[in-house]
């Protein structure tokens, strides 16, 4: 498929949330309770060890849109799926697919600085098309024990 497909991104009970032409994708395990039919879909299967983070969510009435930061990734001719198993690459925690949150912080723009009631970025479009190589530089910085 070719042409710019707009997504949303955002958290839901400590996973990501991507959004696109109606459907929704979870990636990465949730951290919290989740009371999936008030979110609106159906609950989805624990992530087997070794998967790649990626489900596609099944809905249930009308999802209701997320409190967390809303952010926007615009993908030149990519799938929702492919821009899903981007955004598990660059979030996920590979031992145990759960989001980390500093990575988060960081790409939404929130730091010891700043204040946490607003993302500075609101487009992460670039952190889909940026190269894996500079990302795990990041990422590797961003992880390390401090």
């Amino acid at each position: 498929m070719t042409g710019t497909r707009t997504m949303t991104l955002s958290r839901l009970a400590g996973a990501l949330l991507l959004t696109a032409d109606g459907g929704s994708i979870l990636i990465g395990n949730t951290k919290e309770p989740c009371d999936w039919q008030q979110a609106g879909f159906e609950q989805p299967a624990e992530l087997q060890t070794g998967s790649s983070g990626v489900r596609v969510l099944q809905r249930i009435g009308n999802p209701q849109q997320p409190a967390s930061p809303v952010l926007f990734v615009h993908a030149d001719g990519q799938s929702a799926e492919a821009v899903a198993a981007i955004l598990a690459n660059r979030f996920l925690i590979r031992r145990n697919s759960s989001v980390s949150d500093r990575l988060w912080r960081i790409v939404i723009g929130i730091n010891d600085e700043s204040p946490n009631d607003s993302p500075i970025h609101s487009d992460v479009s670039w952190l889909v098309a940026m190269p894996e190589q500079v990302w795990n530089i990041v990422r590797d910085a961003a992880l390390k024990c401090l």
